[in-house]
């Protein structure tokens, strides 16, 4: 027994989907029941009226002979062909005289209205020089349904006007209306057969979209702990895979935006409190130059950070509103890195670690934007001496990697980023090392602006050994 309650369909699109396919497969099957019907009546008749007509052509071509001999025995030879015909169980053959009925293969003469389309229509023609053939389909006086068939004789043939066939159509009625109640069946059972097929279809598109939306629902609030189990290996299957891997992505996003603003809180609370605590240390020692001097020098150097922090972040809101722009200029790329080299020389001897610069002599100039191009070799430079442990190396390198490019590589000792890490350094909010200062957006600001340049940066690094950082920009005329 086939479960119909498994079949409840009570979402609108399925309802509206198998409500459409039903109407179009029963017009369908209903055109096709109509034209059927109407071929099948058509073909018959026009098999039952072929035959008669196949049947007057032999009798009235036998009869044909006799058309010019002696009217007694023309009469005997029509008399003789109608009381033997041998179909008269099936077709009723009667010879008919212009003054009503002669004879019948059935033996009754009743009288016939000459004025029968059939016989009318076969006078006519033969008139008019025609076949002298009419034909008749429909229904007798008492209701019955028949098709004739009429030949007009010549007038020379002893009085006799016309030999017709008649035959009742009840049986080929009733064998239209089998093979009717017949294709009606069939297309029962094809309607069944859809109806089930296309509710197992339904279901099983309808129920995976109802969980991919109750999946989706619980996505949009934020919970990105559950998958959707994959049954199949189609189109819904394949887009499980995407939802699943959206969700995976989405959490991972997450939990470094999270990351991210904890990292950002931690770092400008950090500055704020230096500020904060020195300018009221001034307040209260205005006149202890030495403590002013110092409270400034901080106040100046956190404030700056602040400004570089306030910097990254705008960049970044116009990177991913896609409003970063350049302003190209022929420019002297060994200027803007040799003023970025200089500003962390400074800082890296006093925070004990070493700075080489291997300046070349001569550099192509390039076309590009020296602010954004100065910007990220800061970026890159700062992010090598602040990774790098007192006593550690930075090596800044400059040249030409092909006759295309310049290339330039910042190198260290630090403390490198795993392998696990690597492929995601470039990522928005990504911080492979969360106990040094940062945003962790630096890097992506860095790699769109070179990107924006047609260049290239990339990374290569091993825990523990340090990082080097290869930037790639053409050289354009």
């Amino acid at each position: 027994m086939i479960d119909f309650k498994k079949f409840r369909i009570n979402d609108s699109t399925a309802k509206r989907w198998v409500f459409n396919n039903f109407l179009v497969i029963f017009v369908i099957l209903l055109g096709i029941l109509i034209t059927g019907a109407i071929l099948i009546r058509s073909y018959y008749y026009n098999s039952a009226r072929q035959y008669l007509n196949s049947r007057m052509n032999t009798v009235s071509g036998l009869l044909s002979r006799s058309y010019q001999d002696v009217r007694s025995n023309f009469s005997n030879e029509v008399r003789s062909t109608v009381e033997n015909w041998a179909e008269a169980d099936r077709i009723e053959l009667m010879s008919l005289r212009s003054n009503g009925l002669a004879v019948t293969s059935s033996g009754f003469a009743p009288n016939l209205d000459l004025t029968a389309k059939d016989l009318t229509d076969a006078l006519s023609s033969l008139a008019e020089g025609g076949s002298g053939y009419g034909y008749y389909t429909g229904k007798l006086p008492d209701g019955q349904k028949v098709i004739a068939v009429s030949v007009a004789l010549p007038q020379n043939s002893a009085g006799f006007t016309a030999l017709r066939m008649m035959s009742s159509l009840e049986r080929i009625d009733d064998q239209i209306n089998a093979l009717i109640i017949f294709m009606i069946v069939i297309s029962a059972v094809i309607m069944f057969l859809i109806g089930v097929s296309g509710m197992y279809f339904v279901r099983s598109i309808v129920v995976p979209v109802r969980q991919l939306s109750v999946m989706a629902a619980r996505y949009a609030k934020g919970d990105f702990s559950v998958r959707i189990t994959k049954k199949s290996d189609d189109e819904l299957g394949q887009l499980c895979d995407v939802i699943n891997k959206m969700a995976e992505n989405l959490a991972e996003t997450e939990n470094i935006k999270n990351d991210f603003i904890s990292s950002v809180s931690h770092e400008l609370r950090t500055p704020l409190t230096a500020i904060k605590g020195w300018a009221e240390t001034i307040s209260v020692y205005p006149e202890d130059s030495e403590t002013v001097k110092k409270g400034m020098r901080i106040i100046d150097k956190e404030t700056t950070r602040l400004s570089q922090m306030v910097e990254e972040l705008l960049d970044f809101s116009r990177m991913q509103s896609g409003k970063l722009t350049l302003q190209p200029l022929k420019m002297d790329i060994l200027a803007e890195l040799g003023d970025a080299v200089l500003m962390y020389s400074e800082r890296a001897k006093q925070e004990q670690k070493t700075l080489h610069y291997d300046e070349p002599d001569f550099l192509p100039f390039i076309i590009g934007d020296k602010n954004r191009l100065r910007q990220v070799f800061i970026n890159v430079i700062d992010n090598a001496v602040k990774y790098t442990d007192p006593g550690g190396v930075i090596t800044i390198t400059a040249g030409m990697g092909d006759s295309e490019h310049i290339k330039i590589t910042v190198s260290d000792t630090g403390v490198g980023i795993s392998k696990a890490d690597l492929p995601k350094i470039k990522t928005k909010f990504f911080k492979a090392n969360h106990t040094r200062r940062g945003s962790g957006i630096g890097l992506a600001v860095a790699d769109e602006i070179i990107a924006l340049h047609g260049g290239s940066i990339s990374l290569q690094s091993e825990q523990g050994k340090g990082t080097t950082v290869t930037i790639l920009i053409p050289v354009k005329e």
